[in-house]
């Protein structure tokens, strides 16, 4: 059995860096706690610090165990909290990561519903690549990942995709821009300033295989993996930028940007990647329950 007392002063000596310090906040000796390391170390048959001058840095294994340590002792402080507060209604903790390319308003939306439910939850958000947060999602530090594709085959995590909905494609820009490309849409898009998601995303092949095949060749004059620093920069006059239909006339209202056109011959997917082939998480299920909701029936082509 993991002793819990050892892991806290492998916790204390990895947040501080140094025995001597530990040893202090601690109110142990340096020699006393240095054993007790070593005990741990044992225990676990790795080596968790090495030396770097006068400081202890963490090897590899250190790093993981600091990650499980952090993780451990956040879901104690959860667990005094609800003994002590056991007779107040408490909000269960919803873990959700969030793809970098997935748009803000969107991650709302789809989101949102899991906060009406009869049992309060506390939403706890991640952001990242889907890479790094499935990797998550896999050690059950995550309930779910919002992301605009499935989950790849090539990864070696276990999980299921779980469609939410699709939706067509709008073009916005500042009124600036839009005024000096007219109104004939998609030809206006032809040598125009474009602002396009960077390549993890999923929408990105598409919409430079539609430009293609239209023959229209605009300036892509810059790429972004964060859609909501993309239309920061449209807001600011730097290009034409795509976003979801749905979330359209959201992202016109905050950005003061108007819509040059829309097709659904692009078509933004959403997922929802769980460890569960048949959902069963109350607030997952309400995710997926009030997105296809939304996002239906389907539009139509």
């Amino acid at each position: 059995m993991l002793n819990y007392k050892h892991l806290h002063y492998f916790r204390t000596v990895a947040k501080t860096g140094a025995i001597n310090r530990a040893a202090e906040k601690l109110h142990l000796t340096p020699q006393t706690l240095s054993g007790q390391i070593g005990v741990l170390e044992q225990r676990l048959g790795v080596a968790l610090f090495r030396r770097s001058g006068r400081r202890l840095e963490l090897t590899d294994a250190g790093r993981t165990a600091l990650a499980y340590a952090d993780e451990i002792f956040h879901v104690g402080a959860e667990l005094e909290e609800a003994l002590q507060n056991r007779s107040a209604a408490r909000a269960h903790p919803f873990r959700v990561g969030i793809a970098d390319v997935v748009p803000k308003a969107i991650a709302y939306q789809l989101l949102a519903p899991a906060l009406t439910l009869a049992e309060p939850v506390k939403l706890v958000c991640k952001e990242g690549r889907l890479e790094q947060l499935a990797a998550e999602l896999s050690i059950h530090r995550l309930d779910m990942v919002l992301a605009d594709r499935q989950l790849p085959s090539s990864m070696d995590i276990k999980g299921y995709s779980h469609p939410l909905g699709e939706c067509g494609i709008a073009f916005l820009a500042a009124r600036a821009i839009a005024g000096a490309l007219g109104p004939d849409f998609p030809a206006n898009l032809h040598g125009a300033p474009l602002l396009i998601p960077g390549e993890d995303s999923a929408l990105r092949a598409p919409l430079l295989r539609w430009l293609e095949r239209r023959g229209i060749q605009p300036s892509v004059v810059g790429e972004f993996d964060d859609s909501a620093l993309m239309s920061a920069f449209g807001q600011a006059g730097a290009g034409v930028f795509p976003v979801p239909l749905s979330t359209a006339p959201e992202v016109m209202r905050q950005y003061e940007v108007i819509e040059l056109g829309q097709t659904l011959e692009i078509r933004e997917r959403f997922f929802a990647i769980s460890v569960e082939r048949r959902l069963s998480h109350p607030a997952v299920l309400a995710v997926s329950e009030a997105a296809r909701r939304r996002f239906q029936p389907r539009d139509a082509d």
